[in-house]
């Protein structure tokens, strides 16, 4: 099954931000596009909107005068969905209500033709359920496009329970025509992204709830330490609270309120109280003219260490001993079965975040995972009250040593960056498991959809494949209510490399 043919009309069904952004794409790919909205007079806005847009196009020099006249002349606005009879594909991009979508649908099932596809950009609902309300639910399809629909390059390719493979494939083919990068997924709550996307969010949330660290720090940390575009905090400011809650409680409502999506009670008191982020001008900050951004917290300088002994593997944070001796300090390496860590001459201990907590033993400081700690500009270190200050004098200026900024944050077991990522990858498995969709969709689709600097199968393999089980099982030790406890699946992937392992 081939996309659409070009000479095929294309429409779509609702004219918000959404919706006139799916009908620019099919516009500017070369379709014929009819705009329908409920509200009498709203199609012709829309298109006028969308008229602009392509000016502003012409103005950068990203689209020619001749393409935009073609592609306007191509625009028509519906004034009832019977113009729409003769589509081949139509897309609703209305309300996120259920009912609504459905009867909609159902009008359309009895105007457009047997062979027309019909598609939802639900981000929230089931793509079953909308679709059950058809009398041929074979043709119908998620086509979920990231917002703004011009720009984001991904589209999630959602079948329902009784989407016929052929429609699925049309519909994956058409957004591909159309310049998209699709992924397929089956229907499970929050499709791909924002199903594997639950924990940046969550655990930069649980941590600050804990006390572990202010918002300011969080995302500094997940910046420039974790390489993520945004942190969790500026991002659900900038996505809005209330859209952002909203998601979280679908997809915990749709997983039978499973622990592990459990939504959070510090974004629940924001919403309350109206501060939803940027577009009401005060989130987790603060938006108004001249307020000021707090700073993360920043250690103040100290003395490095006159040298390290490195016992053991430090695994993903090898890279570590070259950058130290890199920076004058010397490193002897022993070889060690008991531990993998960096003591320092006081004879305390710095260990990278294993889902453990400084408290439990006698004079440790934990380092946070870093994407690259090379690039790093900032490395989290979190000790106890029974910490020697000596110990974490010295491990700060390590690192200050190796040019990265210090941010101490509480005694919290897999710190920030490491219990975001085990818990990303942990969702990954699980959801490729369940059938949701490939490895290689659930990584093309995190690093597009949500801008990740790696997919969540790409950390896996930098990592080794038992780093997220080890971080995960260390972490539901010491907080038994099933949030971190490992899947099935990550289970049985870290169990078949150490039996082939210790076979070999």
């Amino acid at each position: 099954m081939t996309a659409l043919d070009l000479s095929s009309p294309v429409a779509v069904v609702g004219t918000g931000t959404m919706g006139q952004g799916i009908a620019q794409v099919a516009l500017v790919a070369g379709h014929a596009v009819r705009l329908y909205d409920a509200v009498p007079g709203r199609a012709a806005l829309a298109a006028a909107a969308i008229g602009a847009r392509l000016d502003r196009l012409v103005e950068k020099d990203r689209l020619t005068g001749a393409v935009r006249d073609a592609a306007r002349a191509r625009l028509t606005p519906a004034e009832s969905l019977a113009e729409l009879a003769d589509c081949a594909l139509v897309v609703e991009a209305v309300l996120e209500q259920l009912d609504a979508k459905q009867e909609l649908l159902k009008d359309l099932e009895g105007i457009v033709t047997d062979d027309c596809l019909l598609a939802t950009n639900t981000s929230s609902l089931s793509v079953t359920a909308i679709g059950g309300a058809l009398r041929n639910p074979g043709r119908f399809v998620g086509l979920h496009f990231f917002n703004p629909a011009p720009l984001m390059p991904l589209v999630e390719v959602v079948s329902g329970f009784a989407t016929d493979v052929t429609s699925a494939t049309r519909a994956y083919e058409t957004a591909r025509a159309w310049g998209k990068t699709p992924v397929a997924c089956a229907d499970t709550p929050g499709f791909i992204v924002n199903r594997i996307a639950r924990p940046f969010y969550a655990e930069a949330f649980a941590v600050h709830e804990g006390q572990g660290a202010d918002p300011a720090t969080i995302d500094a940390v997940l910046r420039e330490s974790g390489g993520f575009r945004m942190g969790a905090f500026e991002l659900t400011d900038l996505i809005g609270q209330d859209v952002n809650e909203s998601v979280t409680h679908s997809v915990w409502r749709s997983f039978f309120q499973d622990v592990r999506f459990t939504p959070s009670l510090a974004q629940r008191r924001l919403v309350e109280s109206g501060r939803l982020g940027r577009k009401s001008g005060r989130g987790w900050y603060d938006y108004a003219d001249g307020a000021e951004r707090p700073e993360p917290h920043t250690a103040e300088p100290a003395q490095p260490p006159a040298h390290v002994v490195a016992e053991g593997d430090l695994g993903p944070a090898a890279e570590l001993l070259t950058l130290i001796r890199e920076a004058g300090i010397p490193v002897r390496e022993e070889d060690e079965d008991h531990g993998t860590r960096l003591v320092l001459p006081s004879g305390g201990q710095l260990v990278l975040a294993d889902g453990q907590t400084s408290v439990e033993f006698r004079d440790v400081v934990y380092f946070d995972l870093a994407l690259d700690y090379r690039r790093a500009s900032r490395i989290a270190l979190s000790a106890s009250q029974d910490t020697a200050p000596q110990t974490l004098a010295e491990a700060t200026g390590l690192f200050q040593a190796l040019g990265k900024d210090v941010s101490l944050i509480g005694d919290v077991p897999g710190m920030i960056v490491a219990r975001t990522v085990a818990r990303i990858i942990d969702l990954a498995h699980d959801a490729v498991a369940k059938g949701v969709a490939t490895e290689e969709d659930i990584d093309t689709a995190m690093r597009l959809g949500v801008n990740y600097p790696l997919g969540p199968f790409e950390w896996s393999r930098r990592l080794g494949r038992t780093w997220a089980y080890g971080l995960l099982d260390d972490l539901h030790l010491r907080d038994p209510s099933g949030r971190y406890a490992p899947s099935l699946a990550l289970y049985r992937h870290a169990y078949a490399t150490d039996k082939r392992e210790s076979a070999s």
